[in-house]
């Protein structure tokens, strides 16, 4: 196989998940103003937020005479110009390369250089122009990352514009929704240690949660966290929160960070009730997934509130789908309220479902330790928690029942029975 044959793989083929990468110095040598842009755009990423990322001109022979003075990085990225020179070019690079430093090379669809004389130059990636941001990201944390261990998870965020708009509630069904219409096996995750109320909707009371796990002083591994889980149906578990205030629950940046990242190595879905707080670690669990939804009432608080968060998160995460946001509590009577076309006018962006005020409905299942879709599937609240699920997984396919060879049989009984 050649340079040049790579570019046949199929995007399909990539893993979605990007691991990020971890404290490393990386040094881009580039051609083209198009990769310039790309690898500028990647060093804002949240993926590389622990790397030192600088970009210099030149090319092969910039990097080459660079290195003659000065140590090399951990990770050297060269574009190269022309498909005759890239051998020539590693073997002079290597006299000056550091033992230990991984070369990523930015090729052309021309370049004829066969791959596996690229791998005994001691090339570690290569990887066919025009890059796009992504094809940077992917690549440099390709590097470190473990592939016999390559997560299958998505962590998807959900937290509330406001206190009060129900955030827990639509993350709790959209949660049940992804288990049970989806087939898709999932974990919530009560990021209220205080108040959490997920045990309580799930009608469980698990002696062990999240709070056992993150004051560990061992890192959580995939067999302590599976003894946490409280098994709420056959695809859906819960990391419940401790729900008292026996001690202050404050916590630095990265305290979750292992524990999340265990679970994405055995759990397809990962479902993250956050509280509506704004500290280091809420901002740090949200820029980390792979989804974010927000939960608004539609009055001019959570309208102000909504705003401010989509634009800090869209800006912190250029390189991932946008944040989505739905309504909540909407058609309460008596209460002056915005309207969703006023609301989405102001954020510029439409809400992916307005969740109708029903207090009966939903009274009756937090009270009952039930989901709406246990009370009543056909509920215009319990399709929107489907669709919101759809939309946030990329599952567009609800789950159906196979219909077994009697069925026509049992339905001629039974409706032989009601006559």
């Amino acid at each position: 196989m050649t340079a040049k044959e790579l570019q046949d793989i199929p995007p399909s083929s990539r893993n979605d998940y990007i691991a990020p990468a971890p404290r490393v110095s990386v040094q881009a040598f580039c051609v083209t103003a198009e990769t310039t842009a790309a690898v500028e755009a990647a060093a804002v990423d949240r993926r590389l937020g622990k790397a030192h990322l600088t970009i210099k001109k030149g090319g092969m022979p910039a990097a080459i005479e660079a290195y003659r003075t000065v140590p090399t990085p951990n990770v050297i990225i060269i574009e190269t110009e022309s498909s005759t020179d890239i051998l020539t070019g590693l073997d002079q690079l290597a006299t000056v390369c550091d033992p230990g430093t991984r070369v990523v090379v930015i090729g052309t669809e021309t370049d004829d250089a066969p791959y596996r004389e690229l791998v005994r130059r001691g090339v570690s990636d290569y990887v066919v122009g025009p890059v796009d941001t992504l094809d940077v990201v992917r690549s440099i944390c390709g590097l470190f990352s473990v592939t016999e261990a390559a997560p299958v998870g998505r962590v998807i965020a959900i937290v509330g514009a406001k206190g009060g708009v129900g955030a827990s509630t639509v993350a709790h069904n959209v949660a049940w929704a992804i288990s049970r219409d989806l087939a898709l096996d999932s974990i919530v995750i009560d990021l209220d240690l205080a108040f959490g109320t997920a045990s309580l909707d799930y009608n469980k009371d698990p002696l062990q949660g999240i709070a056992n796990a993150v004051f560990s002083a061992d890192k959580p591994d995939s067999a302590f966290i599976e003894r946490l889980l409280a098994k709420c149906t056959d695809h859906l578990s819960l990391l419940a929160a401790p729900a008292t205030l026996e001690r202050v629950y404050d916590f630095g940046d990265q305290a979750f960070d292992a524990i999340f990242d265990t679970l994405r190595l055995t759990t397809p879905c990962i479902v993250l009730d956050i509280p509506h707080q704004w500290s280091g670690w809420t901002r740090r669990a949200l820029i980390g997934a792979d989804d974010i939804l927000i939960v608004a009432e539609p009055d001019l608080a959570n309208m102000r509130n909504a705003k401010n968060m989509l634009n800090v998160l869209k800006a912190a995460r250029p390189n991932d789908r946008p944040p989505l946001y739905c309504l909540s509590q909407v058609g309460m009577p008596k209460r002056p309220e915005i309207t969703p076309s006023e609301f989405a006018k102001a954020i510029e962006n439409k809400p992916i479902a307005s969740i109708p005020f029903d207090p009966r409905m939903f009274g009756t299942a937090a009270n009952n330790g039930q989901m709406i879709a246990e009370i009543s599937a056909r509920h215009r609240a319990s399709k929107m928690f489907v669709q919101i699920a759809q939309q946030l997984t990329g599952h567009g396919d609800v789950k159906k029942p196979r219909a077994s060879f009697l069925s026509p049989i049992i339905n001629k009984l039974r409706a032989g029975g009601r006559a």
